[in-house]
């Protein structure tokens, strides 16, 4: 099938170099807001343009503490094996993010332990995996605005074999902290105002800064901005590009390099139910700085 004809929210793709492949992972549930999780679908490319699939990476295990809002998995190859990490839900237990793992990226994927990542008292979602230069795997994660208000990018420490975090955890920054996003208002909450933050990715500059795509709502609907990290530490101190990388209805993106040396942004837009799509665009990076290369 062609990349146009694909549904799915919050995609990912691994570059595998092991089978020359492209992976493509994300929330792929019929309806991924409500009803019952059924799982994870995957769809693999040699050109970014043509997939077969879709495959079946992940199924819950009958024994699964959640049932619900299957969201966002990401799939990275770490110590010969592959590892996913994905959010997930149950009704009168907290959103959190899950460590699963695989021989292969076509799964299956089963649970590494039986708790979560983050933390059990928090409402979190979208963790991703940061691996420093000393080898030290960390996660990445949202504490949710649902909880918090201003949504907040927290980081926790894990152990080698991701199967859970040790320490404890360090908040990076809040929504509201970017000059670009806006507040939401929820009307059936006394016209709360909140901050939203979601789908945070870690990209290592070439000029060393450690840079944090994340997603959250401009002027434009769904927006993905820049965080920065001069030192290059996961720990900041963190700043926030005034412009976003892209403001137009699409978000909760990453970026990946081309067999070719290509660095490529991957979104879905527009964020509307049933219409989503994943869509490629190649970036230039100049000075730490990433930009959309015009074409």
């Amino acid at each position: 099938m062609k990349k146009e004809e694909i549904r799915l929210r919050d995609p990912f793709v691994l570059t595998d170099i092991a089978s020359k492949k492209y992976y493509l992972y994300g929330s792929t549930d019929e309806n991924t807001w409500h009803g019952k999780g059924t799982g994870f679908n995957c769809y693999v490319s040699t050109d970014l343009k043509n997939f077969e699939g879709p495959f079946t990476v992940f199924t819950p295990p009958h024994d699964f503490w959640a049932d619900e809002n299957f969201w966002a998995p990401e799939v990275y190859s770490y110590k010969n094996k592959y590892y996913m990490f994905a959010s997930f839900k149950k009704e009168g237990v907290c959103r959190a993010t899950q460590s699963l793992v695989s021989e292969s990226p076509l799964g299956p994927f089963v649970p590494i332990s039986k708790e979560p990542l983050t933390p059990r008292a928090w409402e979190c979602l979208d963790g991703t995996l940061y691996v420093d230069s000393s080898g030290k795997p960390y996660i990445v994660f949202c504490h949710e605005w649902v909880q918090v208000q201003d949504g907040q990018i927290c980081v926790l420490p894990l152990t080698d074999e991701l199967s859970s975090s040790e320490g404890a955890p360090s908040m990076l920054f809040s929504a509201s902290q970017a000059p670009w996003v806006q507040k939401r208002i929820k009307e059936n909450r006394d016209n709360m105002e909140f901050y939203v933050t979601d789908g945070p990715f870690m990209y290592k500059a070439s000029n060393g800064e450690l840079l944090l795509l994340w997603s959250s709502f401009s002027q434009g609907g769904y927006t993905i901005g820049i965080s920065r990290s001069k030192s290059g530490n996961i720990y900041g101190p963190w700043t926030q590009d005034e412009e976003p990388l892209f403001a137009d209805d699409g978000g909760h993106g990453m970026v990946f390099k081309t067999f070719d040396g290509k660095i490529v942004l991957t979104i879905h837009t527009p964020n509307k139910t049933m219409e989503e799509r994943p869509i490629f665009i190649e970036l230039i990076e100049e000075n730490g700085k990433l930009m959309l290369k015009r074409t």
